[in-house]
């Protein structure tokens, strides 16, 4: 027997119905809303690399903070299916497992800007890593939501046992007097952040520069402007690889359709939109994975180039984890 289009969807409400009877008994499963959120934790294998999305939480960006028009963001956010505001941007770190190695790139910001960032060490608790096992930080630059995590209140080291390993352009900047006497007054922590960072492990910090191999399996990739250093790093296992490209992207929702817009904490905001387009086009051409600590968790997704634009598309699933 055949059913009928209009006949399936009047069954289909017939059922609806049945299931919100008067008198139906509550369910068993009933359960109170959970009052917090668990941790961000996303796994996923590049070759034989294990790689873990860690989410540290999010933090406002407005679009005022990029000289976005007003009607263009909040069109822009419409295609994406977003308020216009509050404009919310994540903050991502990843943690590498090289098998002899725990390698984590970027710390989180701690507490630095409120409640709703600070989650990275929940997300290690979670995966059963502890602060005393990571092996290496790797900081993609020293911005407070890329280092704030490294040290406590107190400005203590968290990964007690970890080398930090930073570009040596970035430690040079954070450290010129002069570059602190001329940053605007809003970003002067930012250099004390950056030095509070560096003086915890300066036993064992070690600096790079250029393109550098990093236990073999990892590559930095320079990406300057948005500070003098800034820095992405390539993983690449067998005929795998894994982009992680830092802050090349704020807002998603943005900076696809206008590589052109940055936020104004850029040290250098020609310089690193023309790394933006460099490392779009270069995703792009490679067709390669990639991520980014300013993506939507967990940040894993491919570029789309076409007639000169951008789409950022969404990585499936690990199946095979």
């Amino acid at each position: 027997m055949s059913i009928s289009r209009r006949n399936l969807f009047a069954v289909s409400a017939g059922l609806a119905s049945l299931a919100v009877l008067p008198g139906s008994p509550a369910a068993l499963a009933a359960a109170p809303p959970a009052a917090t959120p668990v941790p961000g934790v996303i796994r996923r294998k590049v070759g034989k690399i294990e790689v873990t999305a860690l989410l540290d939480g999010y933090m406002e960006m407005p679009a005022t903070l990029f000289k976005a028009p007003e009607e263009e963001a909040a069109r822009l956010a419409r295609e994406q299916f977003q308020p216009p505001s509050p404009r919310l941007s994540p903050v991502n770190a990843y943690l590498i497992n090289l098998g002899d190695r725990l390698v984590l790139i970027d710390t989180g910001a701690a507490d630095l800007f409120g409640p709703t960032l600070g989650k990275v060490s929940q997300a290690l608790a979670a995966v059963g890593v502890k602060p005393e096992q990571i092996d290496a930080v790797l900081l993609t630059h020293m911005h407070p939501d890329h280092v704030g995590g490294a040290i406590d209140p107190h400005g203590k080291a968290v990964y007690s046992n970890a080398e930090l390993i930073v570009s040596g352009a970035d430690f040079r900047y954070w450290h010129d007097d002069g570059a602190l006497g001329q940053a605007p007054a809003a970003f002067k922590p930012f250099f004390s952040g950056a030095r509070a960072v560096a003086k915890a492990y300066q036993k064992r910090l070690t600096q790079f520069s250029d393109e550098t191999e990093v236990f073999g399996e990892l590559r930095t990739v320079p990406l300057p402007g948005h500070t003098p250093g800034h820095t992405g790093v390539m993983v690449r296992s067998g005929d795998d690889a894994l982009f992680i490209w830092a802050d090349i992207v704020h807002h998603a929702a943005f900076q696809f359709a206008h590589p052109e817009w940055g936020p104004a904490f850029d040290v250098d905001g020609n310089q690193a939109a023309a790394s933006r387009k460099r490392a779009f086009d270069q995703a792009a051409y490679d067709r390669i994975l990639l991520a980014g600590m300013h993506m939507p968790f967990p940040g894993f997704g491919h570029i789309a180039s076409e007639n000169g634009s951008y789409r950022f598309v969404a990585a499936e699933w690990p199946y095979a984890l």
